[in-house]
Protein backbone atom coordinates (compact mmCIF):
# COMPACT_ATOMS: atom_id res chain seq x y z
CA UNK A 1 0.00 0.00 0.00
CA UNK A 2 1.15 3.53 -0.77
CA UNK A 3 1.84 5.92 2.05
CA UNK A 4 -1.29 7.77 3.13
CA UNK A 5 -1.88 10.92 1.11
CA UNK A 6 -1.60 14.19 2.97
CA UNK A 7 -2.63 17.78 2.35
CA UNK A 8 -0.61 19.20 -0.53
CA UNK A 9 -0.07 15.84 -2.26
CA UNK A 10 -1.18 15.24 -5.82
CA UNK A 11 -4.15 12.87 -5.86
CA UNK A 12 -3.92 9.73 -7.99
CA UNK A 13 -6.22 9.48 -10.98
CA UNK A 14 -9.64 8.19 -10.02
CA UNK A 15 -11.08 6.01 -12.80
CA UNK A 16 -13.67 3.51 -11.59
CA UNK A 17 -17.18 2.41 -12.53
CA UNK A 18 -20.08 3.60 -10.39
CA UNK A 19 -23.14 1.65 -9.29
CA UNK A 20 -24.64 2.04 -12.78
CA UNK A 21 -21.53 0.97 -14.68
CA UNK A 22 -20.61 4.54 -15.69
CA UNK A 23 -16.86 5.16 -15.50
CA UNK A 24 -16.10 8.15 -13.29
CA UNK A 25 -12.79 9.87 -13.95
CA UNK A 26 -11.32 12.63 -11.85
CA UNK A 27 -9.57 14.06 -14.92
CA UNK A 28 -12.97 14.81 -16.48
CA UNK A 29 -14.34 17.05 -13.72
CA UNK A 30 -13.56 20.25 -15.61
CA UNK A 31 -11.81 21.98 -12.73
CA UNK A 32 -14.42 21.14 -10.08
CA UNK A 33 -13.32 20.11 -6.63
CA UNK A 34 -13.94 16.50 -5.59
CA UNK A 35 -15.06 15.22 -2.22
CA UNK A 36 -13.95 11.59 -2.31
CA UNK A 37 -15.01 9.55 0.69
CA UNK A 38 -13.83 6.02 1.33
CA UNK A 39 -16.12 4.03 3.59
CA UNK A 40 -15.99 0.45 4.86
CA UNK A 41 -19.22 -1.21 3.68
CA UNK A 42 -22.65 -0.52 2.22
CA UNK A 43 -25.65 -0.61 4.59
CA UNK A 44 -23.71 -0.70 7.84
CA UNK A 45 -24.93 1.80 10.46
CA UNK A 46 -21.94 4.19 10.41
CA UNK A 47 -21.63 4.09 6.63
CA UNK A 48 -25.34 4.73 6.20
CA UNK A 49 -25.16 7.76 8.52
CA UNK A 50 -22.16 9.08 6.59
CA UNK A 51 -23.71 8.52 3.15
CA UNK A 52 -26.99 10.13 4.24
CA UNK A 53 -25.14 13.12 5.70
CA UNK A 54 -23.50 13.68 2.30
CA UNK A 55 -26.91 13.18 0.66
CA UNK A 56 -28.55 15.77 2.92
CA UNK A 57 -25.85 18.34 2.10
CA UNK A 58 -25.37 17.41 -1.54
CA UNK A 59 -26.80 20.65 -2.96
CA UNK A 60 -24.67 22.68 -0.52
CA UNK A 61 -21.56 20.77 -1.61
CA UNK A 62 -22.42 21.36 -5.27
CA UNK A 63 -22.98 25.06 -4.56
CA UNK A 64 -19.43 25.10 -3.18
CA UNK A 65 -18.24 23.84 -6.58
CA UNK A 66 -17.68 20.18 -5.69
CA UNK A 67 -18.67 16.75 -6.87
CA UNK A 68 -19.16 14.00 -4.28
CA UNK A 69 -18.14 10.38 -4.88
CA UNK A 70 -18.27 7.53 -2.37
CA UNK A 71 -15.90 4.56 -2.64
CA UNK A 72 -15.93 1.08 -1.13
CA UNK A 73 -14.99 -2.43 -2.13
CA UNK A 74 -18.62 -3.51 -2.46
CA UNK A 75 -19.87 -4.73 -5.83
CA UNK A 76 -22.20 -3.00 -8.28
CA UNK A 77 -25.36 -4.74 -7.05
CA UNK A 78 -24.64 -3.80 -3.43
CA UNK A 79 -23.98 -0.17 -4.40
CA UNK A 80 -27.21 -0.07 -6.42
CA UNK A 81 -29.26 -1.33 -3.46
CA UNK A 82 -27.53 1.06 -1.05
CA UNK A 83 -27.96 4.10 -3.32
CA UNK A 84 -31.59 3.24 -4.06
CA UNK A 85 -32.56 2.46 -0.47
CA UNK A 86 -31.18 5.79 0.77
CA UNK A 87 -31.82 7.97 -2.35
CA UNK A 88 -28.13 8.84 -2.71
CA UNK A 89 -27.79 11.44 -5.49
CA UNK A 90 -24.06 10.95 -6.06
CA UNK A 91 -22.06 8.04 -7.53
CA UNK A 92 -20.74 5.15 -5.47
CA UNK A 93 -17.56 3.84 -7.04
CA UNK A 94 -16.85 0.12 -7.20
CA UNK A 95 -13.30 -0.48 -5.93
CA UNK A 96 -13.12 -4.28 -6.19
CA UNK A 97 -9.68 -5.37 -5.03
CA UNK A 98 -9.30 -1.99 -3.27
CA UNK A 99 -6.83 -0.64 -5.84
CA UNK A 100 -7.92 2.97 -5.40
CA UNK A 101 -8.00 2.61 -1.61
CA UNK A 102 -4.40 1.35 -1.76
CA UNK A 103 -3.34 4.14 -4.17
CA UNK A 104 -4.62 6.74 -1.69
CA UNK A 105 -3.00 4.87 1.21
CA UNK A 106 -6.27 4.66 3.15
CA UNK A 107 -5.32 2.89 6.38
CA UNK A 108 -7.26 -0.07 7.68
CA UNK A 109 -8.36 -0.53 11.26
CA UNK A 110 -6.82 -3.41 13.23
CA UNK A 111 -6.07 -5.09 9.92
CA UNK A 112 -9.72 -6.13 9.70
CA UNK A 113 -11.82 -3.16 8.63
CA UNK A 114 -11.28 -0.84 5.70
CA UNK A 115 -10.78 2.71 6.98
CA UNK A 116 -13.10 5.70 6.63
CA UNK A 117 -11.24 8.65 5.12
CA UNK A 118 -12.50 11.69 3.20
CA UNK A 119 -10.35 13.68 0.80
CA UNK A 120 -11.15 17.14 -0.54
CA UNK A 121 -9.30 17.52 -3.83
CA UNK A 122 -9.18 20.86 -5.62
CA UNK A 123 -9.83 21.35 -9.33
CA UNK A 124 -6.13 20.97 -10.12
CA UNK A 125 -5.91 17.56 -8.44
CA UNK A 126 -4.20 18.60 -5.21
CA UNK A 127 -5.37 17.18 -1.89
CA UNK A 128 -6.53 20.13 0.20
CA UNK A 129 -7.97 18.30 3.21
CA UNK A 130 -7.85 14.79 4.67
CA UNK A 131 -10.19 13.60 7.41
CA UNK A 132 -9.74 10.15 8.96
CA UNK A 133 -12.36 9.09 11.52
CA UNK A 134 -13.88 5.62 11.58
CA UNK A 135 -16.47 6.24 14.27
CA UNK A 136 -18.08 9.58 13.35
CA UNK A 137 -19.41 9.21 9.79
CA UNK A 138 -21.43 12.47 9.75
CA UNK A 139 -18.33 14.47 10.74
CA UNK A 140 -16.92 13.74 7.29
CA UNK A 141 -19.57 15.95 5.69
CA UNK A 142 -18.90 18.79 8.14
CA UNK A 143 -15.17 18.58 7.47
CA UNK A 144 -15.69 18.57 3.71
CA UNK A 145 -17.94 21.63 3.81
CA UNK A 146 -15.45 23.56 5.96
CA UNK A 147 -12.57 22.65 3.63
CA UNK A 148 -14.55 23.70 0.53
CA UNK A 149 -15.49 27.00 2.17
CA UNK A 150 -11.81 27.66 2.89
CA UNK A 151 -10.95 26.91 -0.73
CA UNK A 152 -13.50 29.47 -1.88
CA UNK A 153 -12.15 32.06 0.56
CA UNK A 154 -8.54 31.53 -0.56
Amino acid sequence: MARPLATGDRAPLVALPDQNGVERRSDQLGGKALVLFFYPKDDTPGCTMEACAFRDSYTDLQALGAEVWGVSGDDTASHQRFASRHQLPYPLLVDRGNGLRKAFGVPGVLGLLPGRVTYVIDGQGTVRHVFNNLLDGPAHRREAIQALQQLQDA
